[in-house]
């Protein structure tokens, strides 16, 4: 490896390996996930976990992909919502014709197709860059889509195209409950995060981000420009695979290909653009903030305005005010809400240790 290779690695290993406020941050993902795992099943009712947990784990997942992809290495895509169809209908044909693959491995291996459709999808990235890599995944969302509107084999040949959630049981334990879907949905989330949290941290991450920073002086230094963008993709596209299966099975139960339509690839790009691209976290805060805000607002209509408005006119004014809400936090903090979190938790204990003037002599 060149010396300035070598140099650069250190200095970015280095930057991911031990920050300051990592003793916090893990004390903080502990408590999430005691929370989540244990003390939420014990308060939650079936409207928390249909309505409100499960979308959210699943788009903080969603979000999540679109950030290895777009926030890490760098890599404009607009196919989130393709990948997530990619990955609900192979999971699907993976449980339909080959039933004794265990419910996992079927996730699994949706995921992974979905990632070798993204790996595909990326091509283009060794010859273009920038926003102009929106066109060709634009044109895969729509490209992919039609193609399981069209090709009855992928539905099994259904009539409306749509593909229903089979029978989800794991172990011999039934999951088809809201909280068992809910604890499908809590697991799949942990590990896949825990991979990408590795992987950002790894050899690979570090390529990623040096791509994004400058492609031109990655090359120069020594990084694999084509093998990181197209490996960016790959793993990308196959969380996304997971998060659409996950959609499709603990979520609505019944979708067909306009489940995954342009909407929700905006949807996951709002959503890093929200919580804070490069960051994992910031796909979980603006998750919560995309699937969270709509509710109340909702709830605040109904009491502030009561009967005054009728529905339309109330799901308008929402948008409206859901839009100005999203302008206004990048107004206030470009890179999201999660670098707005952890210069609060910085500013609190900073606050924490400073010396009590009082004490002084």
């Amino acid at each position: 490896m060149p010396p300035a290779a070598a140099a650069l690695d250190g200095r970015a290993l280095a930057a991911t390996s031990t920050p300051a406020g990592s003793p916090i941050r893990a004390a903080g993902i502990l408590a999430a996930l005691a929370i989540a795992a244990v003390a939420v099943p014990v308060v939650a009712d079936d409207y928390w976990y249909n309505a409100i947990l499960i979308p959210f784990l699943i788009m903080a997942l969603a979000g999540l992909g679109l950030n290895l992809t777009m926030g890490f290495a760098g890599q404009a895509s607009l196919g989130t919502g393709a990948f997530m169809a990619v990955g609900a209908y192979a999971t699907y044909n993976l449980l339909l014709r080959v039933p004794v693959l265990p419910l996992p491995f079927s996730l699994l291996g949706g995921g992974l197709i979905a990632g070798l459709v993204g790996l595909v999808v990326g091509l283009p990235s060794l010859r273009i860059r920038g926003f102009y890599l929106v066109a060709p995944t634009l044109a895969a969302q729509f490209l992919i889509a039609w193609t399981f509107n069209q090709v009855g084999w992928f539905s099994n040949y259904a009539t409306s195209s749509a593909i229903s959630a089979p029978h989800l049981a794991l172990l011999g334990r039934d999951l088809s409950s809201p909280a068992g879907r809910y604890a499908l949905t809590l697991a799949s989330v942990v590990v896949v995060t825990a991979v990408a949290w590795r992987l950002v941290r790894s050899r690979t991450g570090r390529d990623w981000r040096a791509v994004r920073d400058g492609e031109t002086a990655a090359a120069i230094i020594g990084v694999p420009v084509s093998r990181a963008k197209l490996s960016a993709f790959f793993v990308g596209a196959a969380v996304s695979g997971v998060a659409g299966a996950l959609w499709a099975f603990a979520y609505l139960g019944t979708v067909d290909a306009r489940s995954f339509d342009l909407d929700r690839s905006f949807q996951a790009m709002f959503i890093i653009i929200v919580g804070g691209l490069s960051s994992l976290s910031g796909s979980f805060l603006g998750a919560a903030f995309i699937v969270l805000t709509p509710i109340l607002l909702s709830h605040l209509s109904g009491t502030i305005l009561g009967t005054g408005l009728d529905g339309g006119q109330i799901a308008n004014l929402q948008r409206v005010v859901f839009g100005a809400l999203i302008i206004g936090f990048l107004i206030k903090e470009p890179n999201g809400l999660a670098a707005l979190l952890w210069s609060l938790v910085d500013r609190l204990r900073r606050l924490a240790h400073r010396p009590d003037p009082l004490g002084e002599d």
